[in-house]
């Protein structure tokens, strides 16, 4: 079974913020889930080189467009060694070459469709997300994302007849041929469309863009918008404009295509993108996966607004297990969060410090106390609390894979650390260090606790890979354990 991730590719006209690691970590954790279940997984991130934004922060900071992307565009490739996130791909759109030529292949197939007219249009333009936007779409007549007033616009440019698509696009999600995750968020998409869905300005003068982006084919005084460009990313990475074996494999036949994004692009990916892919012809996405915002304070997490989290300084000062983990477990499905080194701190020692090393430690230093290190027997306790807590255990791995389809990874995580809490009431009530020898039960409970923590450890992998990689090192394999250490140390002082 193959499963192809994305990320969304983000602008490049500023340095990454902890909203965009919550995103790559998410992705990270499924796609290490999936490979961990024994699926064949590629997982794609990169950045969005081509937007007129990139252009005027490059204006704004007196360097030229080229050399603003890449630097730019490289702090956001280096978050793949501090966030542990095990990337199969990352492109540039501005300067991989097998981008321009798989968009503009991807425009023909549009136009062979029929699907473009040139007009003249005038609306209000949001510079920030490069979008127009009528009037009923604004909050107080400001951009709902950006907080500004959108500049008013004329210019010709092509346009793409989404409308032709609309009942299709609605039928795909309501049958759940293209799942949305969470439901409020397919829920908003279905009623876009019932409202109505526009044909979409897909293009921008040249002479406004400096030149900047893939030219139009054919209309030379045109470069494509942004959005048509960047969304093509998820094929032309894999060689689509040449049918190359990857595309084939992981677009053309993977069982799953799934696309990781934030609340504010859900309607490019769910309606432009959708339309874009039934025009061309092509296979369509499986589903979309939607989280809401990073906070800080109460404001939205922004790369314009200042009010940002440096994501390398916070593994920095508080390690790649405590970071991954709060944004796995400490990130509401739906709502947005606010972040705090406090909350992560806290997450942290309750969840993995206090919670499963301090069960993992108690355990090995047991058996190496009073086993030498080696149990003779892994033969479970029968009893109801031995029971009780090995079905829990049994059961984990099937509630993790049910949280993660439906793009829940708070409940992945309580899941795993229930268990976790249940095994270490289960050593209070039973006591081992107290029991005397020669005594049957002290081996039955070590090896439940034992095998308990294994199962902790594997299930932990996908989200704190570096921290599941020690807690391995301590319970061994088979009936031998290794030294007990603390593979969570507390951050709190």
């Amino acid at each position: 079974m193959t499963v192809y991730l994305t990320t969304s590719i983000p602008y490049v006209n500023a340095r990454p913020h902890l909203g965009h690691a919550l995103e790559f970590v998410q992705a990270d954790v499924l796609a290490r889930h999936h490979r961990h279940r024994g699926r064949s997984v590629r997982l794609l991130s990169g950045t969005d080189d081509n937007a007129l934004k990139n252009v005027t922060a490059a204006r704004q900071a007196g360097v030229d467009p080229a050399t603003f992307v890449a630097e730019n565009a490289d702090a956001f490739q280096r978050l793949a060694e501090p966030l542990g996130l095990s990337l199969d791909d990352f492109i540039r759109t501005g300067s991989d070459p097998r981008h321009a030529p798989g968009v503009q292949r991807i425009w023909r197939r549009c136009a062979e469709a029929g699907d473009f007219t040139r007009r003249t249009y005038r609306g209000l333009y949001c510079a920030g997300c490069e979008q127009f936007y009528v009037d009923d779409d604004l909050v107080d007549g400001r951009c709902p994302e950006h907080g500004v007033e959108p500049e008013p616009v004329e210019e010709e440019n092509w346009f793409f007849a989404l409308s032709r698509y609309a009942a299709a696009i609605r039928t795909l999600i309501s049958s759940g041929e293209v799942r949305i995750e969470p439901e409020p968020r397919r829920n908003e998409i279905l009623g876009l469309i019932d409202a109505g869905l526009p044909d979409v300005s897909v293009s921008r003068p040249a002479a406004r863009a400096d030149g900047w982006g893939i030219g139009v084919p054919g209309d030379p005084g045109q470069v494509i918008y942004v959005w048509w460009d960047a969304l093509a990313n998820y094929l032309t990475s894999l060689g689509y404009a040449d049918d190359g074996p990857d595309y084939r494999r992981w677009w053309q036949s993977s069982a799953e295509r799934i696309h990781v994004i934030g609340k504010g692009i859900v309607r490019f990916h769910a309606l432009t993108w959708l339309g874009q892919l039934l025009s061309a012809g092509l296979p369509l996405p499986t589903a979309i996966f939607v989280h809401d915002y990073l906070t800080v304070d109460g404001a939205k997490i922004s790369k314009s607004t200042g009010g940002s989290a440096d994501p390398a300084a916070v593994v920095d000062s508080y390690g790649a297990d405590a970071v991954r983990w709060w944004l796995a477990a400490g990130v509401a499905r739906i709502g947005d969060t606010d972040f705090t080194e406090r909350a992560l701190i806290e997450r942290h020692d309750s969840d993995l410090a206090n919670g499963v090393g301090n069960l993992v430690n108690r355990t090995v230093t047991l058996i190496n106390r009073r086993r030498s290190c080696r149990l003779g027997s892994l033969d479970p306790d029968p009893g109801p609390a031995g029971s009780n807590l090995l079905a829990g255990a049994e059961a984990l791995p099937g509630k993790i894979d049910a949280a993660l389809a439906r793009f829940d990874l708070r409940a992945a995580t309580t899941a795993l650390i229930d268990v976790a809490r249940t095994a270490n009431r289960y050593l209070q009530q039973t006591e081992p260090w107290r029991l005397p020898e020669p005594d049957p039960n002290l081996d039955l409970i070590l090896a439940t606790a034992l095998t308990v923590c294994r199962t902790l450890a594997t299930e932990l992998t996908p989200f704190v890979p570096d921290g599941a990689d020690r807690l391995h090192r301590q319970l061994g394999t088979g009936h031998t354990v290794g030294t007990p250490e603390a593979a969570f140390p507390q951050l709190a002082d």
